[in-house]
């Protein structure tokens, strides 16, 4: 019977599907649109999603069902001797604490553990493959999750709002702010440092909140994460919501230009991000890794 399976939420951009050829088991987000609850991945596509928020529809996200959760336990305990589970950070979802209560029960002690890495996106997905890189090696399930959440913040995530309407719409800037910013074209950036989703800079127009985005993720890596660098565990990463193909591929082009010595990750920001910036929405950081040597 294998060892550990490494499981996951699709918040880190790697759907059900994708994560089957990948060898990981991937809980699908629901988000309610106009009252109807869809599973990420499994009943509708980003490309439905954006085409829904764009219509105008009510949109909200929530976390998985306590019994979803644990029959993906239950039905890999049956296959696995443990189970490490990483979902989103507990700073953004209540998910990881429910999942941590349910993990404390008599019938998954000791063989399902539960990371709390505080991450997102990109960075949550590269926690996984650290997870199946520490599992190849012969780690416990324990000792993943003890690496992992000791290394939790060897990363940094920064994002930029191409609209300020979803912001308003989820109630984390008021009506007249949102005013204000659009009519000033503003484009604030955001930045998750391990937990929660803050306020970074306010810039006029995407090209100077990437230029904002690209100074921070720079300082960064010369200042906190110098030393990882050096160590040549660091990648950088970039992903969006709904946006022109050809002004993607321009942020994209521009990170390799501006870290060729350094792998670029892409994956695109998910329903329960994009629920809260809308399309148009940019996001880059970096974040610590683990190799493979074998």
């Amino acid at each position: 019977m294998p060892g550990i399976a490494i499981m996951t939420d699709s918040n880190c951009g790697i759907m059900p599907a994708e994560g089957e050829k990948l060898g990981i088991h991937v809980l699908p987000m629901p988000v309610i649109i106009d009252g109807r609850t869809y599973y990420e991945g499994i009943d509708i596509t980003l490309e439905q999603f954006h085409e829904k928020q764009i219509s105008g529809a009510d949109i909200t996200t929530s976390q998985p069902s306590p019994g979803d959760v644990t029959a993906m336990w239950d039905d890999l305990l049956r296959t696995h001797d443990e189970v490490v589970f990483i979902p989103m950070s507990s700073g953004l979802s209540n998910t990881c604490q429910t999942a941590s209560m349910l993990a404390g029960d008599e019938k998954y002690s000791g063989r399902v553990f539960v990371v709390d890495n505080h991450r997102i996106s990109v960075t949550q997905a590269q926690s996984v493959f650290d997870a199946q890189i520490l599992a190849d090696e012969g780690k416990t399930g324990h000792m993943i999750r003890e690496i992992l959440e000791k290394e939790a913040l060897d990363a940094s995530i920064y994002i930029a709002v191409d609209t300020l309407e979803y912001l308003k719409k989820g109630g984390r800037i008021t009506a007249a702010a949102a005013a204000i910013g659009t009519v000033l074209k503003l484009k604030p950036v955001l930045t998750i440092q391990g937990d929660k989703l803050d306020s970074f800079a306010k810039t006029r127009g995407m090209k100077s909140a990437f230029n904002t985005m690209l100074d921070a993720v720079k300082r960064d890596i010369a200042s906190r994460f110098s030393h990882l660098k050096e160590q040549q565990l660091l990648k950088v990463g970039i992903a969006n919501t709904l946006m022109d193909p050809d002004k993607f591929e321009n942020f994209r082009k521009e990170m390799k230009e501006n870290f060729p010595d350094m792998e670029l990750v892409y994956l695109p920001l998910t329903m329960s991000i994009g629920t809260h910036t809308g399309p148009g929405a940019l996001g880059i950081g970096t974040f610590r890794v683990h190799r493979n040597d074998r």
